[in-house]
């Protein structure tokens, strides 16, 4: 199996709950470096959780299916230097 088809794999893991909030997320690129490049869709495009989301959910899924991923970023996530942004080590 490839590194895109596991990766694809992992997001099917995580996908049902993307998709009963209305989103979903697909693979842009796997960078040489091994950083996938990831697309948030339909509601996890605008949702203020969804950096969280991302890294705490889509990224964390991947690299436990796919070790070798070093990064998992969202190309259509600009929210990543904003102070309110909800991430993982801000829920304390």
């Amino acid at each position: 199996m490839t590194v895109l088809e596991r990766v694809e794999a992992a997001l099917n893991t995580i996908r049902p709950y993307l998709e009963t909030d209305g989103g979903n997320v697909s693979i842009e690129e796997i960078t040489p470096d091994n950083v996938v490049k990831l697309k948030l869709l339909g509601s996890c495009g605008s949702c203020p959780m969804s950096i969280m989301t991302l890294k705490a959910g889509i990224e964390e899924a991947i690299k436990k299916a796919v070790p070798e991923i070093t990064g998992v970023d969202a190309i259509n996530l600009t929210d990543i230097d904003d102070p309110n942004a909800v991430l993982p080590e801000n829920l304390r």
